[in-house]
């Protein structure tokens, strides 16, 4: 049986700025990269708001630099499933599909959180290319359009106000006529003279033709007849579900299934387990702050490690 001082487990911002740091620290960690390598920004196309790209940077390009950069340290990956996990006592046992057990004195947990879609015809073929699940993301290529959000709750409000920065009009679609959002929330889009309503609407289709995105065809549950929204950009607001049903009776999780940490820290309920990245977090599901929490879960894991002796980062700067 394998063991390891660490293991991460998910890649995408956090893991692998986890992984930099560890294999920095010559924790030597394993990263195991789960069945969509590199995270949601994989899907992305171009990310113009990660600090040090002037010219922006295609996601893809980004998590494979970062995967180099983890690599040239030392830090070891492995493709990848997580069948279950063992934390109840050390070394913790990790169960990997085709690979079977390996040991850790550590685990930090990266697998993020999976943006829900509608499952419709045209969503998944247009990701990247009109549909898009992230307002702070995606807005600022839409300056001058028309677009529509699909959702009812609080994220749905949020992103509609936002997108009037840029959009000339947002269009809400909800499948009824009531909103989940919370009241101060549906004031705030409902005063905003750039956001119109699509309610009691089934989204059934996304549309798209040669140049683009033509928009959404609704069912109108009012009428009964099908309805062509036209649009250049239709921003799917739903919720997100984190990854973590592997993790459910191991580690302390939230009512919606997020990994709950101490607040400031990285740590999990176990000691020796860390969370980090949007598995964690709740609010703002950004690289940047996805990032910055890896980072922060590499130097709580290694305090943990290596008890008061905490590693002197200063002196790796000039490797």
């Amino acid at each position: 049986m394998q063991k390891y001082k660490t293991v991460v487990i998910g890649t995408g911002p956090s893991g692998l700025t986890s992984a930099i740091y560890l294999a920095r620290a010559n924790l030597n960690p394993l990263v195991i990269e789960g069945l969509q390598p590199g995270g949601q920004l994989t899907t992305t196309t171009e990310i113009e708001n990660f600090p040090g790209f002037p010219d922006g940077i295609m996601g893809p390009e980004l998590m494979d630099n970062m995967r180099k950069q983890a690599e040239r340290f030392g830090a070891e990956f492995m493709n990848g499933w997580v069948d279950a996990v063992d934390f109840s006592q050390r070394p913790f046992k990790i169960t990997v599909e085709g690979a079977g057990t390996i040991e850790a004195e550590s685990v930090i947990i990266s697998t993020g959180a999976s943006a829900r879609y509608l499952g419709i015809p045209g969503e998944q073929d247009n990701i990247g290319r009109g549909v898009s699940t992230c307002a702070t993301c995606d807005g600022f290529f839409f300056r001058g359009k028309k677009l529509i959000v699909i959702g009812g709750g609080d994220s749905a409000m949020e992103e509609a106000s936002f997108l009037t920065r840029f959009a000339t009009e947002v269009t809400v679609v909800n499948r009824r006529e009531e909103l989940r959002a919370s009241k101060i929330m549906q004031d705030r889009a409902r005063e905003n003279e750039k956001v119109s309503w699509a309610l009691n609407r089934q989204p059934l289709e996304v549309v798209a033709g040669d140049t683009g995105l033509k928009g959404l065809k609704v069912l109108n549950n009012e009428t009964g007849q099908e309805e062509l929204l036209e649009a250049d950009g239709v921003f799917v607001a739903i919720g997100h579900t984190p990854n973590t049903t592997f993790l459910q009776g191991h580690i302390d999780l939230d009512g919606h299934g997020y990994a709950i940490v101490k607040p400031g820290t990285t740590e999990t309920n176990i000691p020796g387990v860390f969370a980090c990245g949007d598995v964690q977090d709740t609010k703002y599901r950004q690289a940047i702050t996805a990032a910055g929490s890896g980072c922060m879960a590499a130097m709580d894991c290694e305090k943990y490690l290596e008890g008061s002796v905490v590693h002197d980062w200063s002196e790796t700067l000039d490797r």
